[in-house]
């Protein structure tokens, strides 16, 4: 196999040897004569650097990932709805509130009650909702 083939096309790969220090070459002249190999230290290129950094951060990254996509799904725990509660979906409007979706679901309960229940079947921590946002409500009575 040419050096050129071996080098990835661009020639012979040319290496300076680097210069010891005198106490370094009497040590590695003494070794290389009674056949020990003598270690160097490991140096990080930054290439080698980034690829440890993100090797050892790759953990947090899954573990943040998974905290994350575990958070979803409020609208399929009815568990506190009863095991057989119906729901529907409405998509909120432009100028809708809680209170009226609360009124038009449930029209003789107490639409404060109807509101948290609704807070809770979506996960969601204030009564903040957005036009075009599909809400989970409980079944109409």
């Amino acid at each position: 196999m040419s050096a050129a083939i071996m080098t990835g096309g661009y020639g012979p790969v040319q290496s300076r040897p680097v210069p010891l220090r005198e106490p370094e070459r009497a040590v590695r002249a003494t070794a290389a004569a009674e056949g020990v190999v003598v270690r160097t230290r490991l140096r990080l290129t930054p290439r080698g650097r980034f690829v440890f950094t993100t090797l050892a951060a790759l953990p947090l990254v899954v573990w943040a990932f998974a905290l994350v996509l575990g958070a979803g799904g409020a609208a399929a725990d009815v568990a506190g709805a009863g095991a057989g509660a119906a729901l529907e979906y409405v998509t909120v409007e432009v100028g809708g509130s809680l209170w009226e979706i609360a009124e038009s679901v449930a029209p003789t309960a107490d639409p404060r009650d109807t509101i948290a229940e609704i807070l809770r079947l979506n996960g969601l921590d204030e009564a903040t909702i957005v036009p075009g946002q599909q809400l989970a409500v409980p079944a109409g009575e």
